[in-house]
């Protein structure tokens, strides 16, 4: 059993517009870059700025143009869904490496993404630049019953998408793609395909299968994962949350441990730091409660495994 501490609630500066509420909710995803934290939340067109160690209040990034409805039935249906971030190496472009951040894919209207540049400091640089990922999807619905991409992890060579099951389709798995491959399709809108696919069982809470919501690389190419289990039979309803959990997968796709957390919170994003003996995590929540902030916890997990490095 893994201990949360509660670090601060995602509290903004200001909202992200009119009769919303001055924090982010739905934290789904989570890096960590320089001195800053940068938080997806999928019921936003905006990034989440905080301090990695300040309690100051946060402030927005705009990712997509456009308005969101109030209703929440409108603004789920209308929003990009974006559950995964990760953090791009210097490539073409973006010479001190960019945020990618990834709409789920679960409806066709999920399928966009935003890369963001960085400065030398870790800080996010100019205008996002909106990118297409149809072609990338249009893969995965050659291999997964339903798409529904919670974490996105670069892993050496690779860009690695974490793919979350649900009550009805336990599906999770880990599917790799080449992130050159990747970065040339969206450039050019060629077809990309993934080279490899590896399925993973992580049990379940009371009966509700735990599923993948985000993943952090550590320094040797294994991937740390979250996991919940919620109480939802298909990619697009929400529902209670029975437990949640911490594992690790190698790059050879084996399950190398799991762990519960102490509390039902709904983990859905995760930074993984080696610290000696230990990994460090940083962790956000999503309460699906608009009233509700979101909270940065942290934990440590043990080298229960060993790390090749």
């Amino acid at each position: 059993m893994i201990t949360l501490h509660k670090i601060r609630e995602l509290d903004l500066s200001g909202p992200p517009g009119p009769g919303r509420p001055s924090h982010l909710s739905a934290a789904s995803g989570l890096v960590r870059a320089g001195a800053h934290l940068y938080v997806v939340a999928d019921d936003e067109r905006h990034l989440g700025v905080f301090h990695a160690t300040g309690a100051r209040a946060g402030h927005l990034l705009r990712l997509f143009a456009g308005k969101l409805p109030a209703s929440p039935v409108a603004r789920k249906a209308r929003k990009p869904d974006l559950e995964a971030l990760t953090l791009l190496p210097p490539v073409a472009g973006y010479p001190h490496g960019a945020l990618f951040a990834f709409g789920s894919g679960s409806t066709r209207e999920r399928r966009r993404g935003a890369l963001l540049a960085l400065d030398e400091h870790g800080e996010a640089s100019g205008a996002a630049r909106i990118c297409d990922l149809s072609n990338l999807f249009t893969a995965l619905d050659e291999r997964l019953t339903s798409p529904n991409i919670e974490g996105a992890v670069v892993s050496g060579a690779d860009l690695c998408l974490l793919q979350r099951g649900n009550r009805r389709v336990v599906q999770n798995a880990i599917v790799r793609f080449r992130l050159s491959a990747v970065l040339d399709a969206l450039l050019s809108g060629a077809p990309v395909a993934p080279v490899a696919m590896q399925a993973f069982e992580l049990g379940s809470v009371n009966g509700i299968p735990l599923c993948f919501t985000d993943g952090a690389a550590l320094p040797n190419g294994d991937i740390v994962f979250t996991a919940v289990a919620e109480d939802t039979p298909d990619a697009y309803q929400d529902g209670p949350c029975a437990g949640a959990a911490v594992g690790v997968a190698d790059r050879e796709g084996n399950r190398r441990c799991l762990h519960r957390l102490d509390r039902p919170h709904k983990i859905e994003g995760v930074d993984a730091r080696v610290d000696g003996d230990v990994i460090r995590l940083l962790l956000v929540t999503d309460a699906d409660d608009p009233g509700v902030p979101a909270g940065l916890y942290s934990a440590v997990l043990e080298k229960s495994y060993t790390l090749r490095l």
